[in-house]
């Protein structure tokens, strides 16, 4: 007699081509470069040489020849002639899928991507409650199944009658929409110590940025860096970003913060700033900067207290990442925030991702009142 079955064995990863697996390498050389692929190539090449990546049938060439084809690498002619290679639109995409999938794991998408509120109303996502409808419902939000159940209830089966009492609404959820502003410091102290703070940061905003505009299509995302001054930049920036010999202006971040914020219809607003140092520069009302290195200045630290409380009284929260551990920037912390009744979190490098998205995740769920 024969048995059919199944028959299960242990599960093993369908192993990469050689392609994938020196992608997978050099899209993370190319974030730490900040875009430059000749110095990531430069650095593959190492690679190479040390682990034995590439072997006699797919060589560093075959592989630089393949990203051209594929679209992930673009040849430019330079003012002296000779051609430069540089990553296209297409890399930016991949380095943001791949940022989100590392730091956030598999997302499931949820829903037409809105923020749900835990208030009942007019909205596109049931909350599996019923109630009898009521003059100014949207039909929209009828349940028929229930109605048809009332009908038959309230006048029989026998001659079908179907009136408005026995209109059932399924409850929905109000959808709300978010903006959020991710402010980013590139000081010199984000590269001190042999400590690189500003790949990170990078790796954490791209993150942000595919999880907004893939899974909340209507929020709202910008990201900004702060030095001695700030200034925006966009999504297809974000692998290029690099540190300057730059002070910590940060009143100059939250102002420009809060001025894009302002712009911002939605109800719900927040801040993100990740920063490694202590604020040490402002500019004054004659352009020129006021900068102090030494310890927390007392001029400096009044003027970011002032900024959060500012935003505190615009309803929008500051959560502020800071990548440090000195006790005195601790405390200035937790006066900033208790200036704006926001939060802080005090976050080595490797958990900065997972506790940004948690914090963004849970700042999604705002009640509108």
């Amino acid at each position: 007699m024969v048995r059919s079955g199944y028959v299960f064995s242990s599960y093993e990863e369908p192993e990469k081509s050689d392609f994938d697996r020196l992608f997978d390498i050099f899209s993370e050389l190319i974030t730490h470069t900040s875009g430059d692929v000749e110095e990531a190539l430069d650095w593959l090449n190492v690679l190479d040489k040390e682990y034995s990546l590439t072997t006699e049938k797919y060589t560093m060439d075959d592989f630089v020849e393949d990203l051209k084809k594929r679209g992930y690498l673009r040849e430019e002619i330079v003012p002296d002639g000779k051609g430069a290679l540089s990553i296209t639109a297409k890399t930016e995409r991949i380095l943001r899928k791949n940022a989100l999938e590392q730091i956030f794991g598999s997302i499931k998408k949820n829903g037409s991507g809105n923020h749900t509120t835990k208030k009942s109303g007019q909205g596109d996502e049931a909350t599996g409650d019923f109630r009898d409808f009521q003059f100014g419902d949207s039909l929209e939000n009828i349940s028929v199944t229930e109605s048809i159940k009332n009908a038959q209830i309230n006048n029989g089966i026998g001659e079908f009658s179907l009136t408005e009492r026995d209109l059932v609404i399924e409850d929905t959820h109000h959808k709300s929409q978010m903006s959020t502003v991710l402010m980013i410091d590139i000081s010199h102290s984000m590269i001190l110590y042999g400590e690189d703070r500003i790949t990170p940061a990078k790796k954490v905003a791209m993150a942000l940025a595919e999880l907004i505009t893939t899974h909340y299509p209507k929020d709202t995302f910008d990201v900004i860096v702060f030095g001695n001054d700030a200034w925006p930049i966009k999504i297809k920036e974000l692998p290029y970003l690099n540190v300057g010999p730059y002070h910590t202006n940060t009143v100059a971040g939250l102002q420009l913060a809060m001025d894009i914020l302002r712009r911002k219809r939605n109800t719900n607003k927040q801040i993100f700033m990740i920063t490694d140092g202590k604020p040490s520069c402002v500019r004054m009302p004659d352009g020129q900067y006021y900068k102090n290195s030494n310890g927390l200045d007392t001029f400096i630290v009044e003027k970011c207290y002032n900024m959060a409380a500012q935003a505190r009284k615009l309803h929008i929260p500051i959560t502020t990442f800071m990548i440090a551990q000195d006790p005195y920037l601790q405390s200035f912390v937790d006066e900033f925030t208790k200036s704006n009744k926001g939060k802080a979190f005090y976050t080595g490098l490797k958990g900065l991702g997972e506790m940004v998205f948690h914090d963004y995740e849970t700042n999604r769920k705002k009640r509108i009142n």
